[in-house]
């Protein structure tokens, strides 16, 4: 018995921390979307344990790995006997604040739900998602949502209007909760979180490019001066709206017109190695 299914990388066009948690967590409110960057999950029941084997040898592939933690996560919830080989094709930038290894993870969640047969529901894998990551929750969904609590409490809202995203990623990793630990969250401008929905309800593309935020850049971009310059280059070369995702060192710019793309995309590729091209997308399919 076998499953595959693609991870899709997701976006941060709102990013906002509202207090300091007493579970040591920060108060959030994220818009997410997802693009058309994918890991690939493919994986094959065996007779007994995990194992998790990756395309990039920089990824860890032990009990470290959320697609392992989410593999054990069930078998362990729901008795399972059998075991799985999960087998990772990475094509998501690894510590980039795109979600890689959450996405992996919710991935998996949702291709051993239909191999070992579960029937749980997608809101029942985000709770279990929550078990693993913030993330996750979300990208058990896909398409596009508003995240509170920790990140795990997702509520769905439309599709950003169609448009291009660029994603440029300097060869430096950043820490998640480095960045968050640096935050003073009683002294940064708060995003706009509601002006941000009301423009994607709107289908709006101006009115969300001028509604980007994430409190985490000033802090990302005063530790990482590439990320700062990628950022100026991305601004430079035309992008519609450019924003940091997540806590970095991803930068994204929304691009409307494909007209502008090449520009940006070869304008980028002259200072980072890792640029992608993609679009948004809705949802994500298992099996």
């Amino acid at each position: 018995m076998k499953c595959s299914v693609k991870a899709p990388a997701k976006i941060n066009l709102s990013l906002d921390a509202l207090r300091k948690r007493e579970d040591g967590f920060h108060e959030v409110e994220m818009i997410m979307t997802t693009v058309d960057l994918a890991d690939r999950i493919d994986l094959t029941e065996t007779e007994s344990g995990i194992t998790v084997d990756v395309s990039a040898g920089f990824v860890p592939s032990d009990q470290r790995n959320l697609a392992y933690q989410a593999a054990d996560l069930l078998r362990k919830r729901y008795g399972i006997k059998k075991g799985v080989h999960i087998y990772i094709t990475k094509h998501i930038p690894v510590a980039a604040g795109l979600a890689g290894g959450s996405s992996d993870a919710a991935a998996t969640l949702k291709g051993l739900n239909q191999l070992w047969k579960l029937g749980l529901s997608l809101d029942e894998l985000a709770v279990l998602g929550a078990e693993i990551g913030s993330d996750v929750s979300f990208c058990v969904y896909g398409g596009t949502a508003l995240a509170t609590g920790r990140g795990e409490i997702i509520q769905a809202i439309p599709a950003p209007p169609p448009c291009w995203v660029i994603l440029a990623k300097p060869p430096i990793g950043v820490s998640t909760a480095d960045i968050y630990k640096r935050l003073k969250v009683n002294e940064v401008e708060h995003a706009k979180t509601t002006q941000m929905i009301e423009s994607i309800k709107q289908q709006d593309f101006r009115g969300i490019c001028d509604n980007l935020h994430n409190v985490l850049e000033d802090v990302t971009l005063g530790l990482y001066p590439e990320v700062k310059h990628i950022k100026e280059q991305m601004i430079r070369f035309g992008a519609d709206g450019v924003l940091m995702s997540g806590s970095g060192p991803t930068v994204f710019g929304l691009v409307e017109h494909e007209s502008r793309l090449h520009r940006v995309y070869n304008g980028l590729r002259g200072f980072c190695h890792d640029v992608y091209a993609v679009r948004l997308i809705r949802s994500t399919d298992a099996c």
